[in-house]
C-alpha cells in the first residue's frame, strides 16, 4: 500500500490539525508517538500506563494546538506536555516521594563508569530507583532541566532537587558497580 503525503511540511500539518482535521492530527500522532512514548516511559514504569499517559498528552496537544505559537520546536512543546502529564499521573497515583534533603553533596562524586549496558538494562536500572530520585534524575540528566525548573515543576525546593539527583546518581553508581562485578564473574549468583 502506498502512503500519500497530504501535507508538505510540519507547519502546514500543525495548522491543519489545529483546525480539527483528523487526518492531519493522525499524521502528527504517527510522526511523534514513538518519541513521546519513550519520554512518558522514562517516568512511568509500566508500559501500559505510559501509553495511557502519552494518549492523554496527545489529547492535551490537540486540544491546545491553537496556543502553539511556532516560536520554538513543536517537538519541544509536545515534550513539555508529555513530561507534565507524566508528573501529573505519578502525583495522582501518589507514586512520588522525596526523601529528606542532605546539606552536603559533591557533584564530582559521580564517577563515569565504563560499562556495556543495553538501553533496556539502563532503563531497568533507572526504573529501580525510588520515584523521587528517578523523577529528578530523568528531568535533570535526560531532559536537561535545571534544578530551579525541576523545583518549580515538582513543587519542591531547589536543594531537594539537588539532593535527589545526588542520591539517584549514588544509587545508580552502586547498582552499576554491582552489575559490573556480576558480569565480570566477581560475584557468584
Amino acid at each position: 500500500m502506498k502512503v500519500i503525503q497530504f501535507y508538505k511540511n510540519e507547519t502546514q500539518l500543525i495548522k491543519e490539525a489545529a483546525k480539527q482535521q483528523r487526518d492531519a492530527q493522525h499524521q502528527l500522532y504517527e510522526m511523534h508517538a514513538p518519541k513521546m512514548l519513550s519520554i512518558c516511559r522514562r517516568y512511568v514504569r509500566d508500559l501500559h500506563f505510559a501509553e495511557e499517559v502519552m494518549l492523554n498528552g496527545f489529547l492535551k496537544v490537540f486540544t491546545n494546538l491553537k496556543s502553539f505559537k511556532f516560536e520554538g520546536s513543536f517537538e519541544g512543546w509536545m515534550r513539555r506536555i508529555m513530561v507534565n502529564e507524566s508528573i501529573s499521573f505519578l502525583r495522582k497515583e501518589k507514586q512520588i516521594f522525596f526523601t529528606e534533603e542532605i546539606q552536603s553533596y559533591n557533584e564530582a562524586s559521580w564517577n563515569n563508569i565504563n560499562t556495556e549496558l543495553e538501553v533496556e538494562q539502563i532503563q531497568d536500572l533507572i526504573d529501580s530507583l525510588p520515584e523521587g530520585y528517578k523523577m529528578v534524575f530523568v528531568l535533570y540528566a535526560v531532559e536537561g532541566y535545571k534544578h530551579n525548573e525541576i523545583a518549580k515543576m515538582l513543587g519542591i525546593s531547589e536543594s531537594t532537587s539537588k539532593s535527589q539527583l545526588f542520591k539517584a546518581r549514588k544509587m545508580l553508581q552502586q547498582k552499576l558497580n554491582q552489575q559490573n562485578k556480576i558480569s565480570n564473574g566477581s560475584i557468584k549468583v
